[in-house]
């Protein structure tokens, strides 16, 4: 197999679009991670605090994984220690199938804390890739995620 050309100094050109997304995935999450560990949380638990605070009400485990795709094994194990540490807060639907989840007084807590340096990693991100880019990115995954959802 030949590598596809890339910019000097430019990580080389993937052939698999999943190739290329998870790298990019892994190169911004530890641009995330660096700056929320004096936080003591994690992107993935952030991103779940701040999506509970956003949508301002309890709602399904399966919505919110339906939201963020995240299969139901990996939400469970990533709420799992959101729960314990008094982050959020899960109680059972009225059919006792379901399980609720809140973000609990404890997450804002968490959540206003991190957030500061989440900001700063966010604005960090958007200069270096230009309002235009920026906005693209954003539609483009967008997009990438429903498109790949109809396959």
């Amino acid at each position: 197999m030949t590598q596809p050309r890339s910019a000097p100094g430019a990580p080389p050109a993937l052939p698999c679009a999943c190739a290329s997304l998870r790298r990019a995935s892994r190169a911004v999450t530890q641009l995330y991670e660096e700056a929320l560990r004096p936080s003591g949380i994690r992107i993935t638990q952030f991103t779940l605090l701040q999506f509970l605070a956003l949508a301002g009400r309890p709602m399904t485990q399966g919505m919110l994984g339906q939201l963020l795709a995240l299969d139901s094994t990996t939400l469970s194990r990533t709420l799992k220690p959101l729960e314990s540490a008094g982050w959020i807060r899960s109680v059972a639907g009225p059919d006792g199938r379901e399980r609720h989840v809140e973000l609990a007084a404890g997450g804002r807590r968490v959540l206003k804390r991190a957030t500061p340096a989440w900001e700063a990693v966010q604005q960090r991100l958007r200069h270096a890739l230009g309002p235009k880019q920026w906005s693209a990115l954003d539609e483009l995954l967008t997009s990438l995620t429903r498109r790949s959802r109809e396959l």
